[in-house]
Order: C-alpha cells, then sequence, then structure tokens
C-alpha cells in the first residue's frame, strides 16, 4: 500500500515529528507500506529524529503573501502527488490549509485529517478568539471532506460534530528495556514554552514545594524555557531549578528522573505523560482537556489535579518526593499500564484503519 504524509515539516523536536518517525517507520519496515513523507521548506534538512531509510522524502518551496503561498503550496502538492500515486494521503497539519486540501487536489487517494492539537490551545490567557473559534468552524465543514479525521483521545470529541470521527493515541516513541530506580532526587518535565504548558504555574508550585525538600531538583527541558522563565524563577527565588536545551536522548533524563510532572493548562495529548511512564516515572498532571485523563489512572500509576489547583498539584509532588515506598510502587504501575500504548498496538491500529479504507 503507497502512503503519502503530508506534515509542515520533520526537522523540528516536536511531539508530532516524533511520532511520526515511530509509526512512518514501523509502517515501512514492518508492514511493508511504501512510505512517502511530504515537507515543506525542508529541502537541505534533516530530520531531528530518525527515520527508516525506506522511506522516500520529498520537500516543496513556498512563501511569498499569502495568494503566492497558497497557490505554491497547492500546485506543488498536485505535482507531486501526480508522480508519486498514493492510495491514502494522511494530512499532518493542523492549520487551516490543510483543510482545503482534498477541496484542491485532484487525486483517487482516500484523504485522513490527524488532529495533534485542541482548539483549547489557542487560548493565550484571554480565551479562545473569535478568529480561531470561526476557523474552527470552517474545518468542522472542510472536514466533511476527509474519509476520517483521525483524534488523539474521547475527549477532543468533544469539539467536533463530524460522523467521520476516530480516536488513535499517539504512541509510546520508544520501548525502554529500562526502568528508573527512582531514587535520584530528580523532578522534570518536558516540552516546549509556551502559555499552554503552565510554566509559570509550575514555578509556582515548585515555590511551594521546594523549600521543604532542598535536596530534590527541578529539570525543565525544552526550547525556550530558559529565555522565558529564568528570570521568574530569580524572582521567586528558586535554588534547584535547571532549564535544558531539547535532547534527541530524552530517555537517559526519564531514567535519571524520579518524577514527572505536566502543569500544563490544556494539552494535544500529553506525549510526555506516557514516554515518562514507559521509563517506569510516576506522573503528576493537570486533569487538563485533552489527554492526561486518558492516560493517568490517579492514585494508581500517578495523581490527576483539578486543573489549575496549585496547592493540591504541590501537595501530591510533595507526597511522592517524601514516600520512596509509594512512588516506586506507582513507578511500577505506571510501567504496566502505560503498555496499551506501545508502538506495535497503536500501528496496529492506523494499519486496520488505512486497510478498511481499501
Amino acid at each position: 500500500m503507497k502512503l503519502l504524509y503530508i506534515t509542515n515539516g520533520i526537522s523540528g523536536s516536536g511531539g508530532l515529528e516524533r511520532v511520526l518517525s515511530v509509526k512512518a517507520s514501523m509502517l515501512a519496515e514492518d508492514l511493508g507500506y511504501e512510505v512517502h513523507m511530504l515537507s515543506l521548506n525542508e529541502i537541505a534538512k534533516d530530520p531531528f529524529f530518525p527515520f527508516s531509510k525506506k522511506i522516500r522524502f520529498h520537500s516543496v518551496e513556498v512563501g511569498g503573501n499569502p495568494v503566492t503561498y497558497l497557490l505554491q503550496y497547492k500546485n506543488s502538492l498536485q505535482k507531486k502527488i501526480d508522480q508519486i500515486q498514493p492510495g491514502i494521503i494522511s494530512v499532518c497539519d493542523d492549520a487551516l490549509k490543510g483543510f482545503f486540501l482534498p477541496g484542491f487536489i485532484s487525486t483517487k487517494a482516500k484523504w485522513i485529517h490527524e488532529s495533534h492539537a485542541s482548539l483549547l490551545l489557542a487560548d493565550r490567557g484571554k480565551g479562545v478568539s473569535l478568529f480561531k473559534k470561526a476557523q474552527h468552524r470552517l474545518k468542522q465543514v472542510l472536514g466533511k471532506r476527509f474519509t476520517k479525521i483521525v483524534l488523539l483521545t474521547e475527549g477532543n470529541k468533544k469539539e467536533w460534530h463530524l460522523k467521520n470521527l476516530a480516536v488513535i493515541p499517539n504512541p509510546i516513541p520508544f520501548e525502554s528495556n529500562q526502568v528508573s530506580s527512582l531514587e535520584n532526587k530528580k523532578v522534570m518535565a518536558v516540552g516546549s514554552y509556551s502559555y499552554n504548558k503552565g510554566y509559570d504555574l509550575l514555578l509556582q508550585i515548585w515555590s511551594k514545594a521546594e523549600k521543604n525538600f532542598p535536596a530534590w531538583e527541578l529539570h525543565i527541558y525544552g526550547k525556550g524555557t530558559h529565555d522565558h522563565l529564568h528570570s521568574t524563577a530569580k524572582d521567586l527565588n528558586l535554588k534547584n531549578i535547571h532549564f535544558h536545551a531539547p535532547v534527541l536522548d530524552i530517555e537517559k533524563e526519564y531514567l535519571n528522573s524520579s518524577l514527572l510532572v505536566l502543569p500544563s493548562r490544556s494539552e494535544g495529548f500529553g506525549m510526555v505523560l506516557i514516554e515518562a511512564m514507559g521509563c517506569g516515572l510516576p506522573v503528576v498532571s493537570f486533569d487538563c482537556p485533552s489527554g492526561p485523563a486518558d492516560i493517568i489512572t490517579d492514585g494508581e500509576d500517578g495523581f490527576l489535579i483539578e486543573n489549575g489547583n496549585m496547592e493540591m498539584f504541590a501537595k501530591q509532588v510533595s507526597v511522592l518526593m517524601n514516600d520512596d515506598q509509594l512512588r516506586k510502587g506507582m513507578g511500577a504501575k505506571a510501567k504496566k499500564n502505560v503498555q496499551r500504548f506501545s508502538a506495535g498496538k497503536i500501528v496496529q491500529q492506523w494499519d486496520a484503519l488505512f486497510r478498511s479504507l481499501g
């Protein structure tokens, strides 16, 4: 089966790129798919994450004012699709332009849209703008042209009013054969800086927790975290906090940590939760839309905290830092429970979907 992914880019270090590298590689290597990957303006760029050598990569150049951009986008994609002749096209682009493609492009291929974002991610602290809400309403109309729109969580369905919806979660991007000892006094958070990631809340939470646990450290990994958070950390007189750029081998950092925290106001899924749990870490997360509630079993493999409740978040982080037995028990359950997100099981769901489309 010939499968074409269309995405904005694969050279970045985000969750979308990591997931694509895992599932596209497995489809090509293990299930015999002829996989093509088409991105924008990446002719001279290498992927951040490793992809199978069996995958064929394509890039088209687009730019200029909005009208010129869209014309180049449409014409370049049409040319590539005519050359590739895929049976299925999967669009991994939550921007509005991706929703126009089934109407723009002439092809016999079946169209799938992979939605990796929640409407709530458009909230920058003042609510979702009328413009973004109007865009989403237009996506609801344009979305009818897709054979399937695949969401990451059951919670995401609340934002859509279409009949062509399916839910396939993200896979664990790596299968760790190891587990953390959970003895290092290290708490970690992972993700690029944004309002939705809630790092401003995390710094306030940590200010409540670290004074009672001076031997513990908080490590934050992600693009822009130092630039946006260092001065706030200094103002709060935080002693044991460290900021890091994105790292390719994040598994190593999980294995050297004892707890993952996710202070997000909203999420598309919560990829770092399943990554950490796969390494045997218990997790503490706000019960934000959407994802954490689909992943965490509260009180068993981690704690789900009422969204925005910093006092309770700090309390549960402190409980896990203080209680070695509880931390290790939850970590063991996390390792076991997260196996439902194994790459093999998730890619089987994608294979079944693709084959159902004929």
